[in-house]
């Protein structure tokens, strides 16, 4: 039996606009096993959550599609499941915790009707036995006073509060796979670390697999087992979190580790940057998304996109200039 839980093969997410159509997930590849945690990373725009919707089959159609590739989920294929099978996956076998937890819980129901609701669909007991699982996830993820706050609202919870409560949510049918798409945007520094302690304690306790979507390579150092680097819809590099801060090797990752800040730099200095803006997904494909931002590029890749290839056991990256016959040498400070 296959360790991996969750393949994604060859992925394609187009959005259809009357400007043309944008390639948001553009042939994206990567495997998720089980009780392993992996973390998709990049700018804003990449398709870090538009790879999460796509799983999840959340795309807005008629003008998002998933136009190509698998998503297999313990070998079955998610993009073929039938509207019924898909309401029996998400929440029960898959669950996803959302960036703002504001917008994903609804303001006119109390918190415990809200969980209660997720388990009387996907579990068959009773509304006592439901309301006591509730009120066990709440204080497994730490709400204090959990009977009572059961009949809270939403706007009764603060920012870090209502994290926890939609971590409640997507545990509460005990999920093989927890989908979190920047689960500690908009929260201060000792809540963040207080919520990523969460999700990794949950993940021991209930063995579960976890998608984490983030732009903080800090975050994915901190919690991820694997890593997969995005870039305008295309995967730039896949390997370990060890591997990706000891021996990175696309230019796009080498810019996202310089601009992070480090405790020994001198403050005087500006926080290095990527220079440029990412490219209009609706003109990619033919070259390397990342040409007219990376201090590497030739010719080459103006004209040809780079394949994802393997340079080392489990590290990919897409690079025409990192191969097993060449390598690029990393200047310092670009």
């Amino acid at each position: 039996m296959s360790d991996n839980i969750i393949e994604v093969k060859d992925l394609k997410t187009y959005f259809f606009l009357s400007t043309g159509t944008a390639k948001a997930v553009d042939g994206v590849s990567f495997t998720l096993k089980k009780g392993e945690t992996m973390g998709i990373v990049g700018e804003s725009g990449s398709g870090k959550s538009v790879t999460a919707s796509s799983i999840m089959r959340l795309i807005p159609e008629p003008v998002g599609k998933i136009t190509g590739g698998q998503i297999l989920f313990e070998g079955n294929d998610i993009v073929k499941m039938s509207k019924r099978d898909l309401l029996s996956l998400r929440g029960k076998d898959i669950s996803m915790i959302f960036q703002d937890p504001m917008t994903s819980l609804d303001p006119v129901y109390k918190i415990g009707e809200q969980i209660i609701e997720v388990i009387k669909v996907h579990q068959n007991v009773s509304k006592e036995e439901a309301r006591k699982l509730a009120v066990e996830a709440l204080e497994m993820v730490g709400i204090p006073e959990a009977e009572r706050r059961m009949n809270a609202y939403p706007h009764e919870f603060s920012g870090g509060m209502r994290q926890r409560v939609m971590i409640a949510m997507a545990i509460v049918c005990n999920p093989k796979v927890i989908i979190a798409d920047e689960p500690t945007t908009a929260l201060d520094v000792t809540v963040q670390a207080q919520v990523l302690n969460l999700l990794r304690d949950l993940q021991e306790k209930m063995d579960t697999s976890i998608l984490l979507i983030t732009h903080n390579l800090g975050v994915i150092w901190d919690v991820c087992d694997t890593v997969m680097v995005m870039y305008a819809g295309k995967t730039v590099e896949y390997a370990k979190a060890t591997t990706l801060y000891e021996k990175p090797l696309h230019p796009y990752t080498w810019g996202l580790l310089d601009s992070m800040p480090k405790l020994s730099q001198d403050t005087e200095k500006p926080l290095k940057a990527i220079k440029g803006s990412p490219p209009d997904l609706k003109l990619t494909g033919g070259s390397c998304n990342f040409h007219n931002r990376c201090p590497y590029a030739q010719d080459l890749c103006m004209e040809k996109a780079p394949d994802l290839i393997e340079i080392d056991k489990g590290h990919f990256v897409a690079c025409h200039f990192q191969t097993a016959e060449m390598k690029l040498e990393r200047k310092e400070g670009e």
